[in-house]
């Protein structure tokens, strides 16, 4: 068992929670038994793995599993866990896993219907629900502008809660690069912003069931306007309560999974 949190093996790991530490080395921490669940599927990307008894005991058929596809499992007490994580209560698990983003052309390449971009979005939570809303939703892939809070920061990974090995990413796009490319293969791009026309005219028009980019821009600003020029359409998420607005999260997977209604009943 490991036991010492200053250990030179635990502080080389728990560097991984800074992002320069993930960008110099290309790895990253996956927490909590449900991520490390789903990653089973591309085993490939798990290098190690810390757990603590408690763990071992608790997610028994989760660590059968890893010994089946022969991923050592390092025995570690409370106190390395803990040196392990940025969270004041972890989950008894930690992986360190290979990064597998992929490039637009790629995403592209699998003549995509329903994509979800991020314009410099930069709250963890938001960007790692958003991932897990397109995942739900069916969308085809995510993209992340420069300037976009970096995808395999923890926060970020824990809050996709698995969906993050479900569908394809591309990181670090340049906005009006990325929405040109989009165009020329085929996409409407309908930026998510309070000003523009009611989704529900969307729906009455048919054209939701198109291939369809959703733009999302930053939780506080919003879009420049240079910015929001770039797509075809603006689209407002309508409301009817007394509700002053919808936070970024909410209103994309209103914005996917209207798409996605609409894709499915066409096909």
């Amino acid at each position: 068992m490991l036991n010492d949190p200053k250990a030179a093996k635990v502080r080389g790991v728990a560097k991984l929670v800074k992002k320069d530490a993930r960008q110099e080395t290309g790895l990253f921490l996956l927490e909590g038994p449900q991520g490390l669940k789903e990653a089973l599927d591309r085993p490939k990307l798990i290098l190690e793995v810390f757990a603590t008894e408690e763990a071992l005991a608790r997610h028994e058929d989760l660590f059968q599993r890893l010994t089946q596809l022969r991923i050592e499992v390092q025995l570690v007490s409370d106190a390395v866990l803990k040196a392990l994580t940025d969270t004041n209560t972890p989950q008894g698990v930690v992986a360190v896993c290979q990064q597998f983003h992929v490039s637009l052309q790629e995403i592209l390449g699998t003549k995509p219907k329903l994509i979800a971009l991020l314009s410099q979005i930069r709250d963890p939570g938001n960007a790692g629900t958003v991932l897990r809303a397109a995942d739900a939703a069916g969308a085809d892939a995510v993209l992340f502008t420069n300037g976009s809070v970096d995808i395999y920061n923890p926060k970020v990974v824990r809050s996709t809660t698995g969906s993050l090995f479900h569908l394809p990413f591309a990181v670090e796009l340049d906005l009006a690069e990325t929405i040109q490319l989009l165009k020329s293969a085929g996409h409407q791009v309908f930026a998510a912003d309070s000003s523009g026309i009611a989704l529900t005219e969307l729906i009455s028009s048919g054209e939701l069931a198109q291939p369809t980019t959703w733009l999302f821009g930053n939780e506080a600003w919003g879009f420049a306007p240079e910015e929001i020029s770039l797509a075809d359409k603006s689209v407002a998420v309508p409301i009817y309560g007394a509700a002053e607005s919808l936070n970024l999260a909410t209103a994309a997977s209103v914005c996917l999974y209207v798409s996605a209604f609409e894709q499915n009943k066409a096909v």
